[in-house]
């Protein structure tokens, strides 16, 4: 059974459930995800909407954070909180015959959540702790900082796990706030599958959220990257090599209709590894570095080309001019027919492997729904990365000339 689409009406609103049946384990799985709820809608309170979800994580004021702990265990219940960039996701997983105490668990939590100054200043330490760990570790610091260089000015310039003064600042009403105020039916999704019939999963979904608020949808955002480059370099005496990242806009919105060509166009250039142009020439040909990748983000809030690779610091100014040259040569000249030909045979080669298990599927419709296409679309997009023929594919690139405004974020000696 393929995954599908329904709405759940609860309150008035129409709560979009996704939902597959498979039998063959007797397990099931829950996500709420709340969209406009993230890291970019927490305000000036940079690291609210992760130190929210961690809170969550804390159990419920009358069993306390062990007390919790202990009851899922007992059940082999899985239940956890996360915050990303545009989302807060509840996850919830058990035996077939657990889930219902498994809602009723987290029920309980959303209801009385252990939101005590003894669990902040916990999740605080643990937040601050993590700060800490990210300021010894020069790969995430060049990444914060290229996000840092590239949105200057936006939320999307600042880690979602916030910063030692924001963390600091945080008081327990922001996090009461920010869940009454995203956790609401208005944001809400769900994604369930597993052993159990849809009727009965909407019944239980349709039960567990009458009890929430209405609230209000929040408001679409998206950032442009910055369109001339900039360069910013950290130096860190304690570095035995360069990270080099770098990063340029790209001219496309979620849900483009010429996505599929971008993604075969990055494979080529730098997200499959090895046989990519940039590992060629950086790693193969020239031996400057180990690894050298680079990606496309094509999300709600942001758009953006990426890359990184680290080398030896005697390297750092070749590896950046050869940086430079490879995607200067891949607008010039676009691609070969033996590249397109090889990213064709394993971008459809793999496709199985992408939805062999039933949370991949779930997965797959979440995202086709979210980025607002058709479900079954990412089948219509193998068919036509399958036709895509050399001219259509050069074109495109030479259309996306912008990646070539490069922004660097440097950690160095």
């Amino acid at each position: 059974m393929a995954s599908t689409l329904d709405f759940i009406e609860i309150h008035g609103i129409k709560v979009p459930f996704i939902f597959e049946q498979d039998k063959r384990l007797p397990i099931v799985s829950m996500q709420i995800v709340f969209t406009h709820s993230g890291s970019i809608d927490e305000g000036k309170h940079y690291g609210l909407a992760r130190m929210s979800a961690k809170m969550l994580n804390e159990g419920s004021l009358k069993r306390g954070s062990v007390g919790f702990a202990d009851a899922l265990d007992a059940r082999a219940i899985q239940l956890s909180s996360t915050a990303g960039n545009e989302t807060f996701v509840i996850e919830l997983g058990s035996l077939k015959e657990e889930f219902d105490t498994g809602i009723t668990l987290l029920s309980e939590q959303l209801r009385e959540p252990n939101f005590t100054d003894k669990t902040l200043e916990k999740v605080k330490t643990m937040a601050l702790s993590d700060i800490a760990r990210k300021e010894a570790d020069f790969d995430t610091v060049a990444s914060d900082e290229l996000k840092a260089v590239l949105f200057e000015g936006t939320p999307m310039a600042v880690s979602n796990i916030g910063t030692k003064e924001s963390i600091k600042a945080i008081r327990l009403s922001d996090v009461s706030g920010f869940k009454k105020d995203h956790l609401v039916l208005s944001n809400a999704l769900v994604v369930m599958g597993g052993d159990i019939s849809m009727s009965d999963a909407k019944a239980k979904v349709q039960a567990f959220l009458s009890t929430f608020e209405k609230g209000k949808m929040g408001q679409e955002r998206h950032y442009e990257p910055r369109k001339t480059p900039k360069e910013s370099i950290l130096k860190r005496p304690q570095t035995e090599q360069a990270y080099l990242y770098f990063g340029a806009p790209f001219e496309m919105k979620e849900g483009d209709s010429e996505f599929y060509k971008a993604r075969v166009a990055m494979f080529i250039l730098g997200s499959s590894g090895f046989g990519s142009r940039l590992m060629e020439e950086i790693r193969v040909k020239r031996g400057l570095a180990y690894s050298a990748y680079s990606r496309l983000s094509v999300a709600k809030t942001n758009t953006y080309f990426s890359g990184y690779l680290q080398t030896k610091l005697e390297s750092q100014a070749e590896a950046k001019k050869t940086v430079v040259e490879v995607i200067d040569s891949f607008v010039r000249d676009g691609v070969t027919q033996s590249e397109l030909d090889q990213a064709r045979k394993f971008l459809l080669g793999s496709e199985p492997l992408r939805v062999e298990t039933l949370s991949q599927r779930l997965g797959r419709t979440f995202s086709e729904y979210y980025q607002g296409k058709p479900l079954g679309y990412s089948l219509q997009e193998l068919e036509l990365i399958r036709t895509l023929s050399l001219d259509e594919l050069n074109d495109f690139i030479k259309r996306h000339g912008e990646i070539r405004d490069l922004s660097y974020a440097i950690v160095t000696k």
